[in-house]
């Protein structure tokens, strides 16, 4: 029997007269650094050097990993990178929350849920896979900033799911960036560091997930040990080469037989089917897919063959 589916369903601004030197905070939201020896706006001195007082802002399985290698850093006596480390996640419906979470309370890590940032001085802020926009006047608390740990190669896949359309639109490169946020914008700060790596064949996106992570979490650190030198020599992102990684929805798992092929599809499963299986229509009803099973070109041939015997077959003894 073969079916034919057609369709489917659907803290202040820095103050600044004529003349007058921008502060540490200002400099930071430029992307140059704070000065060494000065003082930001609340009248605290500026650290030239490591240990750092850093706030994390976190979620998922991504995000985990750096804040990992933060908190093994802060553990270090000996290198004396971290100093202070607390967490910002986000209010979650499991009860356990969300793995970030789950870390930082194994962890013995102080820990706010947004909006609550907590009230106490850090250096720098650190963002990995957060998924909230974060003011000018937040950013401007921290002397350094805050740091994006952004897992593509910006400004290509800029957005909240870079590492699914990698998968899912077939990417043979991808790579994480360390860059500086701005305000009112995703993804868009100076790249302070970034290193490309291949996509693994047939990788699903959870897989390439912990590969990214990974390498993120290196090289988070090794920005942190080079600070001040790494925010002096940061560069603006291309305006060549953007594109955008909008969320996934329910919408997104919908097979559409008509438009695409065989390899967008099984493309489309390792994206996104440990998250939301595939769904289409089959008389009528909607079915998901719970699993495919990619076949050689020559394989699926003799399987269409044997259905074009097989259909002639009944309807010989149907007569």
């Amino acid at each position: 029997m073969r079916a034919l589916v057609r369709r489917c369903w659907g803290r202040r601004p820095v103050g600044g007269g004529a003349g007058r030197t921008p502060g540490p905070q200002g400099r930071a939201l430029a992307g140059l650094g704070g000065p060494p020896g000065g003082k930001d706006g609340r009248g605290s001195r500026v650290r030239e050097k490591p240990p750092w007082r850093v706030l994390f802002f976190g979620t998922d399985r991504f995000s985990r990993e750096a804040l990992r290698a933060l908190h093994a850093a802060r553990e270090n006596k000996e290198e004396q990178l971290i100093e202070k480390l607390e967490v910002v996640t986000v209010p979650s419906p499991s009860p356990k929350g969300l793995p970030v979470k789950q870390y930082a309370v194994q962890a013995q890590l102080p820990v706010y849920e947004w909006p609550d940032v907590g009230s106490g001085e850090y250096d720098v802020g650190v963002v990995a896979s957060f998924g909230r926009l974060l003011s000018e006047a937040l950013i401007l608390k921290f002397p350094y900033g805050i740091l994006n740990v952004h897992p593509s190669c910006l400004p290509r896949w800029r957005g909240p799911a870079p590492i699914i359309h990698t998968v899912l639109h077939g990417d043979t490169i991808t790579g994480v960036t360390i860059m500086q946020i701005r305000p009112k914008r995703f993804d868009v700060g100076p790249i302070l560091k970034q290193e490309t790596i291949p996509v693994p064949p047939k990788s699903t996106a959870k897989e390439l997930e912990g590969v990214l992570s990974r390498l993120g979490a290196n090289m988070l650190i090794s920005v942190l040990k080079n600070l001040p030198e790494s925010l002096n020599n940061g560069r603006q992102q291309p305006t060549e080469g953007a594109t955008h990684a909008p969320k996934i929805s329910a919408r997104t798992s919908c097979i559409k037989w008509e438009e695409q092929t065989s390899e967008e599809i099984f493309r489309l499963h390792r994206a996104i089917g440990n998250i939301i299986p595939l769904q289409t229509l089959w008389m009528d009803n909607t079915i998901k897919l719970l699993d495919l099973v990619e076949v050689t070109s020559s394989v699926l041939t003799g399987w269409l063959d044997w259905c074009s015997v097989s259909d002639a077959q009944e309807n010989t003894n149907s007569y």
